[in-house]
């Protein structure tokens, strides 16, 4: 059983007459009249009753063209949104970032998309670099933003822009008159750290290698708000990126003077899979967004 079949068949039930049908259809009387045997072959019972070339369904015929119209009815909803989906205006985008990008670098990034795209839907994923690159391979999502090293078959990485990490420290802590220190400075400082998987949390652990010292994580979290929010209560030291929005009426930023203590983020994507129109649109856009800046 085909889908022309059944589109044929519709049309016949509709018209009751093969030789309108078939003009309809754009296909000879012949051709109709030998698509509808095969259908009722398969199915094993007559849908129509003849009377020369004009037909009427019989009870099989009105049963199976209840279900023929909910199928067809289906698969032109399912065309609709696949169109939907890949249009350059209006399609779907699934995006997915870092924990810590999601405060106010994606928000930002999308709502000036959508000035020129104000009809493009996004499905939004945020977790931990690891899983994120799980994602993209598997193809649940298009495009991906997250740190380097991306090293994977089939994935191409490409940076955006390069971010400073500040040590912060509690307004009340003795390091907080410096602006510069050294990051062996809070060697032996409980450090307020982020779970393992997460991006900063490897390079924090490099970084500090680099120092020579293992921080002494008290606690750990996905979000660089929540970090803040620990360091400010005075529970410990930690490393993060700048971030607009947080609240930093209770801690000092200090720059590390001895150690290049930066991230650079970037997006990713999988290099010879399909992309619809709407997405390269928004890799593009992405590229251009921090170029600009």
């Amino acid at each position: 059983m085909e889908w022309q079949q059944l589109e044929y068949f519709q049309k016949v039930a509709e018209l009751q007459h093969f030789t309108r049908a078939a003009e309809a259809l754009y296909i000879s009387q012949p051709a109709l009249s030998r698509s509808i045997a095969r259908l009722e072959k398969d199915l094993g019972v007559p849908l129509f009753e003849r009377n020369g070339r004009t037909v009427q369904l019989n009870r099989y015929g009105k049963l199976f063209l209840k279900k023929v119209n909910s199928a067809l009815l289906l698969i032109e909803e399912g065309k609709q949104e696949v169109e939907d989906m890949v249009h350059p205006d209006r399609g779907l985008i699934a995006l997915s970032f870092l924990h810590t990008l999601g405060s106010h670098i994606v928000p930002e990034l999308i709502r000036e998309f959508r000035k020129s795209y104000p009809d493009v839907q996004f499905q939004l994923f945020q977790n931990t670099a690891d899983i994120l690159i799980k994602q993209l391979t598997t193809g649940a999502i298009d495009l991906c933003l997250t740190s380097a090293p991306v090293e994977r078959v089939g994935l191409r990485w490409e940076k955006l822009f390069r971010e400073q990490l500040f040590v912060i420290v509690p307004k009340s802590h003795h390091l907080a008159k410096k602006e510069c220190i050294k990051l062996a400075e809070v060697a032996e400082e409980p450090f307020i750290g982020f779970k393992e998987g997460i991006g900063l949390r490897t390079i924090t652990d490099q970084l500090c290698q680099q120092a020579g010292f293992k921080p002494k994580v008290t606690f750990e979290s996905q979000e660089v708000s929540t970090v803040n929010g620990l360091v400010s209560a005075g529970l410990g030291v930690s490393l993060i990126p700048d971030r607009k929005g947080l609240d930093e009426t209770q801690v000092v930023k200090l720059t590390v003077e001895d150690l290049e203590c930066t991230r650079s983020i970037g997006v990713a994507w999988v290099e010879d899979r399909y992309r619809p129109p709407v997405v390269e649109h928004f890799r593009s856009f992405v590229f251009s967004f921090f170029n600009d800046k």
